[in-house]
């Protein structure tokens, strides 16, 4: 496995605590990110774990993040929910911020959608839109997989797919199946906890970004180091900075304030999604 600090334990040996503990098996793992978390409620759980109670889990500070794993079924999906991510800007090694990715990849999950609270750079996209991840760009500064690989790990990984076509598929027919409208487009992750510049702005979207955020790229590529299916959700909380009306900021209380605001959007395009499992 990739060097991981010393305090970490393997992710199968916390996997099979998990599993242990509950007589349900996941197939698929959802990460909720900033405003996501009341979705969580929607599940019939079948045991909840606080990230304190799980070794090795990070438990991070980030306002919208509970902290919580939850096992149970949806839509009659066995379903592994991490209700809030740790973050890179949070201080957490890259080992740290995607342990709980691993974790579910060792309980036996196949697919899993990640979702995020981002700021809109395509200029048709509006506050409170929707945006399906085609594709990522990293300006993090680390990768998750540098370091040392364990006994028949990749030690190279394709991200030529990163987001599978067919679960993008099956996310815009969930989106249609309720009459919402979404985008597609690229993703760019930043390290944070800074907003970023107009000019940096500017540049992302000569790079090919159509939305910023600070999370979520680690976790997928660990995800597709261990052969499991992802798909990636933004829910565009704001315009990044400089695309707004002149003078305006970008803070966090608007961010989750508008992640609040569209719920029941995220709840319904969620379930629908669980439905074509």
């Amino acid at each position: 496995m990739p060097r991981r600090p010393h305090s970490l334990p393997h992710p199968s040996s916390t996997a099979a605590l998990i599993l242990g503990r509950t007589r349900l098996r996941p197939r698929l793992g959802i990460i909720l990110g900033s405003g996501f978390g009341p979705v969580a409620r929607a599940i019939d759980p079948e045991r909840e774990f606080p990230y304190r109670d799980l070794p090795g889990f990070p438990v991070g500070r980030a306002p919208g993040h509970e902290g919580c794993l939850r096992l149970g079924s949806w839509h009659g999906v066995p379903v592994a929910v991490l209700s809030g991510r740790a973050h890179y800007y949070e201080g957490f090694e890259p080992a740290e911020v995607v342990f709980a990715t691993r974790v579910l990849a060792a309980m036996g999950v196949d697919t899993l959608l990640a979702t995020n609270a981002a700021g809109g750079i395509h200029p048709r996209h509006r506050v409170g839109d929707f945006m399906i991840l085609s594709d990522h760009i990293n300006f993090m500064g680390m990768n998750p997989l540098r370091g040392p690989t364990g006994p028949g790990e990749a030690r190279f990984v394709d991200m030529t797919r990163a987001y599978d076509p067919g679960l993008r598929s099956d996310l815009k027919k969930a989106a249609g199946s309720i009459g919402l409208a979404v985008h597609e487009g690229v993703y760019l992750a930043v390290p944070g906890p800074s907003y970023e510049t107009p000019a940096e702005i500017r540049a992302f979207r000569r790079f090919g970004a159509d939305a910023v955020g600070m999370s979520t790229v680690p976790g997928v590529i660990v995800a597709r180091h261990c052969g499991v299916r992802v798909a990636g959700l933004s829910c565009l909380t704001n315009l990044a900075a400089g695309l707004g009306k002149r003078g305006r900021t970008v803070n966090h209380e608007e961010v989750l304030s508008m992640a609040r605001e569209r719920l029941e959007l995220k709840r319904r395009l969620i379930a629908g999604f669980l439905r074509d499992r």
